[in-house]
Order: C-alpha cells, then structure tokens, then sequence
C-alpha cells in the first residue's frame, strides 16, 4: 500500500492557476518601469534636440513660430509625472497640470525701423 495521496480535484487546479498566473505579475510591473524609465530618456533626448533647434537661427518672415519654451515646459511636466508615478511621493491623489499642446505662436511685428 501506498502512504502517497494523489492530488486531485478543484483545489488542485486553484494552486496550478496561481502558479501560472503570479509569476506574470512582478513581470508585468518591471516590464511598465522599464518601458517608463526609457521614455523618461526620450523625453530627455527630444529636450535636447528642442533646445538645439530652439539656438538654430532662424528667419522672422513667417508668420508663426514654434514655441520651444512652451514646449519644453509641457516635456518637464510630462517628466514630472512620469516620475511621480515610478516613486510616488503620497498615497492621495493629485491633480496634474494639463499640457498646453498648442506651441504655435505669431511673429511680433516691429513697425519701428531704424
């Protein structure tokens, strides 16, 4: 006779489900923090190439220009929230700044000539 009981029935299965389905769960956490702590660099990336563009000389002709200060300023709050959510400082919600999204402004016309 045998002392082994064989594993059967409803709980059995529960356990299988449990193994199979947590192991996913820290995978799932680590791959979103990774995917985020490489947007934080792109976001890095595309600052640096604005400011670049940003010291680029450029012609007074047209009638609107690219706002690169509202822009960079949109790229640090999307930063901010970023890392608001890889280290969160509280546990109650806060309310983020919303983006402004329009960087399009007017060339202001000098009617003064020397």
């Amino acid at each position: 006779m045998s002392n082994v009981t064989s594993i059967r029935g409803p709980k059995h299965l529960i356990c299988l489900a449990l193994i199979a389905i947590l192991p996913g769960v820290p995978t799932a956490v680590a791959y979103e923090t990774t995917s985020l702590a490489i947007l934080l660099r792109q976001l890095d990336q595309l600052e640096r190439q604005a400011e670049a563009s940003a010291r680029l000389p450029h012609d007074d002709t047209p009638r609107y220009h690219f706002d690169y200060t509202r822009f960079r300023d949109d790229v640090q709050r999307m930063r901010q929230g970023i890392r608001g959510h890889l280290t969160p400082q509280r546990a109650q919600p806060r309310h983020p700044l919303p983006l402004s999204g329009d960087y399009r402004r007017g060339t202001e016309v000098n009617h003064e000539r020397e």
